[in-house]
C-alpha cells in the first residue's frame, strides 16, 4: 500500500509511539483488504464507550492512549452505559459510574467530543454526500451510507480510534463506488405504518442478506426515523452497512438491479417477524430510542401521552444535544407528567438494565435483537402507541 511522506512519518514513530501503533493497525487492515492507499476522513465516530462493553481492560487501554495521543479530526462518541448527569436517578450503581466517568475523561483528554450518541448526524456531525468518514456504530454507518450517501466502512472501535488519531483510513470496501452496488432486490408488498414495521422489515431482510447490499422496491414513502429504524435492524440481524430504497435514498437511481436475487416481504412476513421478536408478555418498562430518539420521535410520543397517566414506567433515551433542545420546550414536562423520563448519553442495550428490569418493551428491532443476550431481558416488541396504551 502506498503511503505519503506524512503517513510514513507517523508509521516510523515521528509523531509518537501511539500514533505509530495506530497507523500500523490501519496499514495491516489495508493490507488485508488490498487497499492501494489511505484517504483522509472528514469525521470519525468511535464505539466501545460503555464500561459494560469494554470493562477494566478497555479503560486501561484508553487511558494509555490518552496519555500521549490526540485526535486529528472531529470525533464523536457512541453511547455510554448511563446518563452522565442523571445516572443516580436511573438507578446506576456508584462503582459502575466511577468507571464510566473515567472512560469519558480519557476520551475527552484525547480531544474527542463527548457526544455519547449513536445518531451523530442528529447531534452536529453531519457528513455530506460522497464524503469519506470512519464511523463504527452499526446503525450510524448504515444511515450515513444509505440515507446521506456518505462513504464509510463499518469500523471496529480500535480502527475508528486509529482513524481519529491519524486522520486517515484505508481506501477499500464501501469507500469505492463499485462496492456499493446491490446484491438483492427486496419487494415490499405490505403497508408499513409504524417505525416498528420498518424495523421488522429490516430485521427480516438482515437475516437473509447478511452483509450484502439490498435494494428495496414497494416502499412508497419513508421518513428519516423510519429509515433509521430499518437500517439499524438490518445491521443487527445481519451486518448490512448500506441499502438503497427506490426513489428515496440518494444512490437508488445510480445502481443496477437487473439479474439480482429477489426476496418478497408481505403481511405474513411482517406478522412472523413481530412474533419472533416477542419473547415476553408484560413489560416492567418501555424504552424508546434505539437508535437514539430524534426530536420528531419525542414530539410524537409527547403528543400521544399528553394529558394521560401511562400505566407502566417508560423512558426515552436520546443524545444530550437533542435533550437540550427538548428542555427549551414543555415536552419534558408532558413526558414526566405521564410517568416517563428522558435520559441522555446512553441506551437500553449498553446500560446495565439487567439489574433493574426483567422484561422491556421496545419498538426497536435492534433493541429486541440485543436485549436478551446483552441485558438478560425478555422483550415485548410493538409499535409506540400499543406499548403506551
Amino acid at each position: 500500500m502506498h503511503l505519503t511522506k506524512e503517513q510514513e512519518k507517523m508509521l516510523d514513530g515521528e509523531q509518537g509511539s501511539i500514533t505509530a501503533k495506530m497507523m500500523r493497525l490501519l496499514v495491516r487492515l489495508g493490507d488485508v483488504y488490498k487497499a492501494e492507499r489511505m484517504i483522509p476522513v472528514a469525521s470519525v465516530q468511535v464505539a466501545g464507550v460503555s464500561y459494560k462493553s469494554i470493562g477494566d481492560a478497555g479503560l486501561d487501554f484508553l487511558e494509555d492512549i490518552a496519555n500521549e495521543a490526540r485526535v486529528k479530526t472531529i470525533t464523536f462518541l457512541n453511547p455510554a452505559g448511563m446518563d452522565l448527569e442523571n445516572w443516580q436517578e436511573m438507578g446506576i450503581e456508584e462503582d459502575f459510574s466511577k468507571k464510566q466517568i473515567a472512560i469519558i475523561k480519557a476520551f475527552r483528554k484525547m480531544g474527542i467530543i463527548i457526544s455519547a450518541t449513536c445518531t451523530p448526524y442528529l447531534a452536529g456531525n453531519l457528513p455530506h454526500y460522497r464524503q469519506h468518514i470512519a464511523w463504527s456504530e452499526s446503525s450510524a454507518v448504515s444511515f450515513a451510507n444509505s440515507v446521506i450517501g456518505a462513504r464509510t466502512n463499518r469500523e471496529g472501535g480500535p480502527s475508528a480510534l486509529a482513524a481519529a488519531i491519524t486522520g486517515f483510513t484505508p481506501y477499500y470496501g464501501l469507500h469505492l463506488d463499485e462496492n456499493r452496488q446491490p446484491d438483492y432486490v427486496i419487494n415490499v408488498k405490505t403497508e408499513l405504518k409504524w417505525n416498528s414495521d420498518f424495523a421488522a422489515l429490516g430485521y427480516y431482510v438482515g437475516k437473509i442478506v447478511k452483509n450484502k447490499v439490498p435494494f428495496f422496491t414497494g416502499i412508497k414513502k419513508a421518513d428519516t426515523d423510519q429509515l433509521k429504524a430499518m437500517g439499524a435492524a438490518m445491521a443487527a440481524s445481519g451486518a448490512v452497512a448500506l441499502y438503497h430504497v427506490d426513489g428515496i435514498t440518494p444512490e437508488s437511481d445510480k445502481v443496477e438491479i437487473t439479474n439480482l436475487e429477489k426476496v418478497e416481504f408481505g403481511k405474513d412476513e411482517l406478522k412472523e417477524t413481530y412474533e419472533k421478536l416477542n419473547t415476553g408478555e408484560e413489560p416492567d418498562i418501555v424504552i424508546f430510542g434505539c437508535p437514539h430518539a430524534s426530536i420528531n420521535e419525542i414530539v410524537k410520543i409527547a403528543n400521544f401521552v399528553k394529558g394521560k397517566k401511562i400505566k407502566r414506567k417508560f423512558w426515552i433515551v436520546t443524545s444530550r444535544a437533542t435533550k437540550e433542545f427538548i428542555k427549551k420546550t414543555d415536552i419534558e414536562k408532558i413526558i414526566e407528567e405521564a410517568g416517563g423520563k428522558i435520559y441522555a448519553d446512553t441506551c437500553m442495550v449498553v446500560s446495565p438494565i439487567e439489574k433493574l428490569f426483567r422484561t422491556t418493551g421496545v419498538n426497536s428491532a435492534k433493541a429486541a435483537h440485543y436485549l436478551p443476550g446483552f441485558c438478560k431481558q425478555k422483550v415485548v416488541f410493538n409499535n409506540m402507541e400499543a406499548l403506551l396504551s
